[in-house]
Formats: C-alpha cells, sequence, structure tokens
C-alpha cells in the first residue's frame, strides 16, 4: 500500500516537472498572483496624483485661479409704481398710496473687441509642478441707445443720473492691475459688488463702477469704450459673447492649448515658438441670449469660450498607463522564459519565475519615484535599464550561456520601448497598441508552431507513457 502511495508521488512530481500543461497552470497562478502587488502600485500612482492635484490647486489658488470674463454692461436704474390701499382704523378711511420701486436694466455692447496676451511659467513646490500664466486682456467696443420701448418703460421713470458700468470676472485675487474704464474719453473707476457665494461655480464676482457722467450715456447715439485688466491666473481663459459683434484675439506661448465652449475659433495657427494664435468671431444671432435684460442678469456661464491651458500628459498620467500594461509585460516576459525552458528543456524552478516577476513590478515603483525628481522620459529610461540589466543577468545564471538571455533582454528591450510609444501618442494610441499586440501574436504563434504539447496527433488524445 505505501509502496503505491510512493509511486504515486513519483509519478505526480515527475508529471509536473516534465509536463507542458503543470508549467502553464505555474505560470498562470504566478501572473495572478503579481497582479496584486501590480494593482497596489496602481493604488499609489492614484494617491500620488491626488497629492499633487491637491497642492496644484494650493499653488494656483495663491496665484490665480481660472479666467472668466464678461463685460462692460451698462446697467440703467429705472422705477416703477404701484397703487396700495391703505386703511387708517382710527379715521376708518381708505386711501391710495404710490410706492416706487426701483429696477434695473442691462444693456450689453453693440461691438466688444478683445485682444488677450498670454505668458506661461511654471510654479513647483517639493516635487510637483504646475502651469501658470500672466494675461494682458485689452478691451474695446462702444454703446447703442438703450431702448426701454420693449418694456413700454416711458423716460420719465429712468434715473439716468445714476447709471453705471459692470463688469463680471472670476479671479479678483488674481488681478494685478487698476480696474479703469474709459468712456467716451472718460475714465471711471471699479469698486467691488460683495454677495453671498452660492453653489455656483465659477463664482462670477462683479464690479461696478461710479457713476457715469449724463454726457457719456449713448442716448443719442455711440459711445466708445475701452480697458485693459492683466491677471495672474492658470487653467483657462473664457469669454461670453456679449457684443452684438464680438471678436476676440488670443495669443500665448503655450504649445498645447485646448480650444473650448460653445464656438469654435474662425482662425487657428501654430507660432514660430511653438504657440499658438486664435480668433473667435461671434454675432447675436449665434447665441441664444438677448442683448438687453431687465430686473436680473441671467448666468450666462454655459456660453463661455475660451482656452484650456493643460499639459496633455504628465507624470502620474503616464504612469498610470504603463501601469496598465503591465499584464502584458509580465505574461509576455513569463511567455518568453517557457518557450526558451520547453525548446531548450533547460528546467526553470517557479520561485526563479516569481524572482523575475518581482523584478517586473518593481520597474513601476522605480518609475513613480524616479520621475518626481527627474522628467519621465529620463525616469523610464533609468528603470527600464535597470530591469532589464537585471532580468538578463539572472537569466544568465538560469540558463547558463549568453545565447537566451541577450534575446531576453532585446525582447524586453523592444516590449518597455513599443509601451513608451504608445503612451506617448494620443490620437493614434488605440491604433499603435491593436497592431501592436497583433504583431506580438503572431510573433508567439510562430515561435510555438514547434512544440511537442504532447498529444498524439492521429488519436487526437493526450499520450501516457507508461
Amino acid at each position: 500500500m505505501e509502496t503505491h502511495q510512493t509511486n504515486n508521488n513519483k509519478k505526480f512530481t515527475t508529471w509536473f516537472k516534465t509536463s507542458i500543461t503543470a508549467r502553464m497552470l505555474v505560470m498562470g497562478a504566478l501572473t495572478l498572483l503579481l497582479m496584486i502587488p501590480l494593482t497596489l502600485i496602481q493604488d499609489l500612482i492614484e494617491e500620488r496624483e491626488i497629492r499633487q492635484k491637491s497642492v496644484v490647486r494650493k499653488v494656483n489658488g495663491q496665484w490665480g485661479n481660472e479666467i472668466l470674463l464678461y463685460g462692460p454692461i451698462l446697467k440703467v436704474p429705472y422705477e416703477t409704481f404701484q397703487e396700495t390701499i391703505v386703511y387708517d382704523e382710527v379715521t376708518k378711511e381708505a386711501t391710495k398710496e404710490k410706492r416706487a420701486t426701483t429696477k434695473y436694466a442691462y444693456f450689453f455692447p453693440k461691438t466688444l473687441d478683445i485682444d488677450a496676451d498670454v505668458k506661461t511659467s511654471s510654479k513647483k513646490r517639493n516635487n510637483f509642478e504646475t502651469a501658470v500664466f500672466t494675461a494682458d486682456i485689452a478691451a474695446s467696443g462702444s454703446f447703442e441707445t438703450p431702448d426701454f420701448s420693449s418694456k413700454s418703460i416711458p423716460d420719465s421713470t429712468i434715473v439716468w443720473d445714476k447709471a453705471t458700468l459692470l463688469i463680471k470676472t472670476t479671479n479678483l485675487k488674481g488681478l494685478k492691475s487698476e480696474v479703469k474704464l474709459n468712456l467716451n474719453g472718460n475714465t471711471y473707476g471699479f469698486e467691488t459688488n460683495f454677495k453671498t457665494k452660492n453653489n455656483e461655480y465659477p463664482q462670477l464676482d462683479e464690479l461696478e463702477s461710479t457713476a457715469i457722467a449724463l454726457n457719456d450715456i449713448p442716448k443719442d447715439g455711440l459711445r466708445s469704450f475701452k480697458f485693459q485688466l492683466m491677471y495672474n491666473g492658470s487653467e483657462s481663459i473664457r469669454f461670453i459673447p456679449i457684443g452684438k459683434i464680438t471678436n476676440v484675439a488670443m495669443k500665448s506661448d503655450w504649445k498645447d492649448p485646448k480650444h473650448t465652449g460653445n464656438f469654435i475659433t474662425q482662425n487657428k495657427r501654430t507660432t514660430a515658438d511653438g504657440g499658438f494664435e486664435a480668433d473667435w468671431r461671434l454675432l447675436n444671432t449665434n447665441r441664444p441670449f438677448s442683448q438687453q435684460f431687465f430686473q436680473a442678469l441671467p448666468n450666462l456661464n454655459q456660453y463661455a469660450f475660451g482656452t484650456d491651458f493643460i499639459v496633455p500628459l504628465d507624470e502620474y498620467q503616464q504612469s498610470e498607463r504603463a501601469a496598465k500594461y503591465g499584464f502584458l509585460v509580465i505574461g509576455l516576459t513569463f511567455l518568453i522564459f517557457f518557450l526558451i525552458q520547453t525548446l531548450s528543456k533547460i528546467p526553470i524552478h517557479p520561485f526563479q519565475y516569481l524572482m523575475i516577476g518581482i523584478a517586473l513590478v518593481m520597474f513601476y515603483t522605480l518609475l513613480i519615484s524616479i520621475s518626481e525628481h527627474s522628467s519621465f522620459l529620463k525616469a523610464y529610461l533609468i528603470a527600464g535599464s535597470a530591469v532589464v540589466v537585471m532580468i538578463t543577468l539572472y537569466s544568465k545564471s538560469i540558463l547558463k550561456n549568453w545565447k537566451f538571455p541577450v534575446f531576453i533582454g532585446t525582447s524586453l528591450t523592444a516590449l518597455y520601448t513599443f509601451i513608451f510609444v504608445v503612451i506617448q501618442l494620443e490620437k493614434y494610441a488605440l491604433l499603435a497598441g491593436s497592431v501592436g499586440l497583433f504583431l506580438i501574436l503572431g510573433i508567439v504563434m510562430y515561435a510555438s508552431r514547434k512544440i511537442d504539447w504532447g498529444f498524439d496527433t492521429e488519436t487526437s488524445k493526450p499520450v501516457v507513457v507508461d
């Protein structure tokens, strides 16, 4: 009985050492096991990215946040009268009283021309870096005569001497110039209208001028205006097209702009320094809101357009994309060793597979840590070279010659190069990845075509060795 059990154990041990199926099962189990530290590394990348975003928000908040600007707006008060009946308890008589209520009408300019010149720079805190900019925004245009006839408001109720100008914007902290507007040759200063913050984002703050002189109010024709603002900002610049004719020209040295909003650019060009120039031209018939509003201004944020100053792929995004290929790298590397072991009959212990897999996982920890102190390219080269050299030398001790280790090192170098190229691509990443994986599959199929899988080709049954 004991002899029979011993023989069974020996047969199982022999099968486990020589069977291709057993080696594949072990290799698959190790690959799945290594997914655990790979998942933890992906969590680490996400954690570091969240930390980076927190630091970037803090730096941007101190320098200046995104900019949303629209104005100037002509604000004209007018009075409405309502009759009420007042009952006197003493005299027992009812009398009529006429009470006046002040309301406001808002008129947008007839023409609005905006010229924005944006200079970018970088700010660094600890290991994290963010892009910020300084924007010089010059605006000019004209107001036409306000039209109260649509609401049947008589001229006698309009309080012309209390008319003011409004500029609505975000990022007052980032303003680096005094806000002054020249209207009809006269200059007007602005003060902030404090309002309770709500959940609207971005929050628009309101700048209001002193009362406009009667001669500068466009009651008898056009009145021209111009003003200039200097901002420290980050992330984006956007405008709302409140002119009957709105022209916006923006230029910057930023190399990766993303033009956003409901309206596309009229023209866009790449400058000699790699920056951009973009133009927008919009008419009042291109947008679904009026040139004038009574009682209150609506929320027009959804009609904003402009440019986002984005970093297409930062270090953490690229590291995250690289880590997504971890399963592919480990699987293909194990497959290469499996093919070499099968074709050359050189035994490779599961522990040795495990050491190779851990080395492949360590690539990502090296990549993250080095990229925080250097560029992603340098980090990728250092981490990739270190892992390739380590596995090549280790495989030399296993395979006893340089023929197969050199092949392994070359294959790993090609694989890491392929992944790096795919990571850098934006438009063609999916296409390049699909073509590359198809070619890899073809190579594996070609290399494994002569492997004896242990089946009798005539009976299609496993060959049993007594």
